[in-house]
């Protein structure tokens, strides 16, 4: 029985991963592995830039890029997780933006829809703020304005931040509901999100934690202008809820979907949802555009 469940996950996640073109990439200095799906075909919308959470790699959120067939999606393993290699020196939000921006220019990619969910949430916020001309639109999940950050619950946190969740598959499936809420509750999907997870170096999982030491975006939200689409679970224990009021309050142009019974992975246990409303979202016409129309 477990022999065939482990079968039917592996064809899981090959088919997540079969249309994905995956290389190496060196840029700003940096060696890391990146997947790109459908920048090879016409589309009338922008490809999607996404920053992934802290430790996960490409693997674990493959199913989201499949779902978003009408248009190219471009993710990367931060230095030291899933496929790139070990960090030497540290690197901060600003240094990762621009890295970010070489990967683009040697894509022969110019601007993008931004979106970020956790970690990468924070990064998706700095890269728009960091490089406004390369983002046309923000799409924040799960996430929150750093520093300022309204916490978790400790036992919640406290799973987070060990890496025995990445390594310990049983550790991971024990804690599975106190980290990631119950809606994944079903074995398959539960077993095919660990089954994804390949563990951080310490040494990538302890940069990540650094590279957002002290960090917050809240002073420079109110000053951007970007159309920004906030996504929360009303049940994540890892960043709940009143965080996503918290931005929706800071960025002025934004709107704010909450996924009822989502926890923090909604992305994966509300993934019709969540699609549908990306697809909306970035489907809106731009509001410049109308009015030079006019």
């Amino acid at each position: 029985m477990t022999d065939r469940l482990d079968d039917e996950l592996d064809d899981v996640l090959e088919g997540a991963m079969r249309d994905a073109a995956i290389t190496m990439e060196t840029v700003g200095g940096r060696t890391l592995r990146v997947a790109t799906w459908r920048l090879d075909q016409p589309s009338d919308h922008l490809p999607i830039l996404f920053f992934n959470g802290i430790g996960a790699n490409i693997e674990a959120v493959a199913p989201l890029a499949e779902a978003l067939t009408d248009r190219g999606f471009i993710m990367f393993d931060m230095p030291g997780v899933g496929g790139s290699p070990e960090p030497v020196v540290p690197y901060n939000t600003i240094t990762m933006a621009w890295t970010t921006t070489q990967l683009l220019d040697k894509l022969g990619v110019g601007k993008v829809d931004v979106m970020g969910v956790s970690w990468g949430g924070a990064m998706a916020q700095h890269f728009a703020l960091q490089h406004p001309r390369r983002t046309r639109r923000l799409i924040l999940a799960a996430t929150s304005a750093g520093m300022l950050m309204i916490p978790g619950s400790p036992a919640s946190l406290s799973k987070m931040i060990d890496p025995r969740r990445y390594i310990d598959a049983a550790f991971m499936e024990e804690h599975f509901q106190t980290l990631y809420g119950g809606a994944l509750g079903k074995a398959l999907n539960k077993m095919e999100h660990i089954h994804r997870l390949k563990p951080p170096t310490p040494r990538g999982y302890f940069y990540q934690l650094l590279a957002m030491l002290g960090w917050t975006s809240a002073p420079a939200l109110p000053f951007m202008r970007k159309k920004t689409l906030i996504m929360m679970g009303d049940e994540d224990h890892i960043v709940p809820l009143a965080n996503g009021w918290f931005l929706d309050k800071l960025i002025p142009n934004s709107e704010m979907l909450v996924l009822r019974g989502g926890g923090h992975l909604f992305l994966l246990s509300h993934s019709d949802e969540c699609v549908a409303a990306i697809g909306r979202f970035l489907d809106e016409p731009d509001e410049e555009r109308l009015s030079e129309a006019a």
